[in-house]
């Protein structure tokens, strides 16, 4: 913990380090402020940068204890909204949650997609599933809780939101997210063939914009555009690959334990009572 500090830095085995910080605000201006250092060749030899909710993991640093003197000392900028490459996510509203979000929001159904879209978000980390994404950006009184009871089942795609964060599902796994929206063509979300596989990468800004064929307010506009929550079976089991600080197991017919990948800066997450899908 950081006991009201701004950061707390301690060895994390003979050669890491890790720094936990105060809230995800203060974790993505840590995060940003590494890599800045990392790029102007102020900042030791360091192979892995991989942000969690509230951690930042430097992996490979020569001396632990010394980087965490420096870091101790550091004056970090608050991340400007406007800084980061800005990635579209197209959206139909028309998840199954729709009405349980709009009812918690105090609006209609039909009001969801426009304030789902009126915010920027930002990538916070990554993890559960390769090119799942952790979007920061939503105010406090949007927050959503997770449903009562997972889905065994939810489709790829699948557009969601609980706590402070929203996502899109690159794959078919378990979760229990609230499920508001479906980006019709997922597949971009993570691409292996890629030379940076994920879309969405720690610090991208995201933008949710409405699909093709759908209506001003963003959902369907006829007959059989919608997808629910899939119709697709599955009873295998699928395990993501790489590394990180952290490992979310969802359960039910086709169990899926993922981690993401973690390459320079485009990591997997780090654990925290909030990640998880």
């Amino acid at each position: 913990m950081t006991d009201g500090r701004p950061l707390t830095a301690r060895p994390a085995g003979r050669h890491a380090l890790l720094v936990e910080l105060r809230d995800a605000e203060h974790t993505a201006a840590f995060h940003a402020e590494v890599l800045r250092r990392r790029a102007a060749g102020a900042l030791p030899p360091v192979t892995e940068v991989v942000p969690g909710a509230r951690t930042v993991l430097l992996d490979g640093v020569p001396d632990p204890d010394a980087l965490a003197r420096r870091v101790a000392d550091w004056q970090v900028p608050p991340v400007a909204d406007d800084t980061g490459a800005v990635v579209e996510i197209p959206v139909r509203y028309d998840g199954p949650d729709l009405a349980d979000v709009a009812a918690l929001w105090g609006v209609g159904p039909d009001e969801v997609g426009a304030l789902h879209r009126s915010h920027t978000y930002r990538v916070a980390f990554c993890g559960f599933a390769p090119g799942f994404g952790y979007l920061t950006g939503l105010p406090p009184r949007l927050h959503v809780p997770r449903r009562s009871t997972p889905r065994t089942r939810v489709p790829a795609g699948a557009v969601a939101l609980a706590g402070p964060y929203s996502a899109v599902y690159p794959r078919a796994t378990p979760g229990g997210w609230q499920l508001i929206g479906t980006m019709p063509d997922p597949r971009p979300l993570w691409d292996p063939a890629r030379e940076r596989a994920a879309l969405l990468t720690p610090g991208t800004r995201v933008r949710f914009v409405t699909a093709d064929g759908t209506t001003a307010d963003g959902t369907c506009a006829g007959p059989g555009t919608g997808t629910g929550t899939g119709s697709e079976t599955g009873t295998g089991s699928e395990t993501g690959t790489g590394t990180g600080t952290g490992t979310e197991t969802g359960t039910g017919t086709g169990t899926e334990t993922g981690t993401g990948t973690g390459t320079g800066d485009h990591p997997a997450a780090g654990t925290s009572p909030e990640a998880g899908a």
